[in-house]
């Protein structure tokens, strides 16, 4: 992925190494059961509030990591990568935006390690991974899970997939600018917590949509991508996730969708670029359950 070349994002702020402050939920027990709500059910702001009842709320902050752990310097790459990823997807996003008419307002990304605050999801552990939080329109990444993806998950830490992840979390951001987060907690309701499959899926494709724009002005997509986030999009998928973690697969409790979805919906919006409205509702079409999309 030739992505050096591309226009630094102003909306990346570095905090690894500060650490984080864990306010409730019991110290590190709340961030345990945290993490595993988080896994259960996808949506942060549930998990919180899981840890929360699980544990008792305790006032005294528990301090993180000392600053200065991170080293200037010593992971530049990971910075200078991250602003570039974020500038190619702030102006992806707002070139679709301005078609249609909208002003795209920019998310901003977080590099952290171990836990952070995302201010307005709660303090969140590095192992939920990846998220975004729609309260504060943050990203939040530890680096961390790259390593992590290859290693455990069996997917790809290749630049490309790297990238892939970024732009699904974006997407979230994108979801939320243009009502869908609103819209899956009415779908809840009716299909419990499987309804964030729409969610996760439709944030699969917004990504390949980000990247399909990018890559129609720049051309940073080099042979062997492709095939990088591919892997990473089938190791991340529920069923393989639980088969790998647990040895058994229980599709009531998906929350993201299977290896062949993700695949399937990222591959298509790289190939198409397809932003319409009418192609963005289909993953809410109340005639096809979040399984069958």
């Amino acid at each position: 992925m030739k992505w050096e070349d591309g226009q630094d994002s102003g909306n990346v702020e570095d905090r690894r190494g500060m650490g984080g402050t864990v306010a409730a939920g019991g110290g590190i027990i709340g961030l345990i059961v945290m993490a595993v709500a988080f896994y259960m059910t996808g949506d942060l702001r549930q998990a919180k509030f899981i840890a929360d009842k699980v544990g008792p709320v305790m006032n005294k902050a528990v301090p993180g990591n000392p600053p200065g752990d991170h080293k200037a310097g010593v992971n530049d790459r990971t910075l200078d990568f991250s602003k570039k990823i974020m500038g190619y997807t702030d102006r992806a996003w707002a070139d679709v935006f301005a078609i249609h008419g909208k002003r795209y307002e920019k998310p901003t990304l977080v590099l952290f390690t171990d836990r952070v605050d995302s201010e307005g999801c709660g303090v969140a552990p590095s192992s939920v991974g990846p998220f975004y939080c729609p309260v504060s329109r943050k990203v939040f990444v530890d680096p961390s899970f790259f390593e992590e993806l290859e290693t455990r998950l069996k997917g790809s830490k290749a630049d490309f997939s790297k990238a892939y992840v970024i732009a699904h979390e974006v997407g979230h951001h994108v979801q939320n600018l243009l009502g869908y987060n609103a819209l899956v907690e009415q779908y809840r309701k009716r299909e419990g917590e499987n309804a964030g499959i729409r969610l996760e899926l439709q944030a699969d494709y917004l990504a390949g949509v980000c990247w399909n724009r990018v890559e129609r002005e720049r051309s940073i997509i080099e042979p062997g991508d492709v095939e990088s986030a591919i892997t990473t999009a089938k190791a991340i998928g529920d069923d393989r996730l639980q088969k790998n973690s647990r040895g058994w697969v229980n599709p009531e409790s998906f929350n993201h969708g299977t290896s062949a979805q993700r695949l399937k919906w990222f591959t298509e919006g790289l190939k198409t670029g397809d932003a319409e409205k009418k192609t963005l509702d289909q993953f809410f079409n109340p005639n096809i359950p979040p399984l069958k999309l």
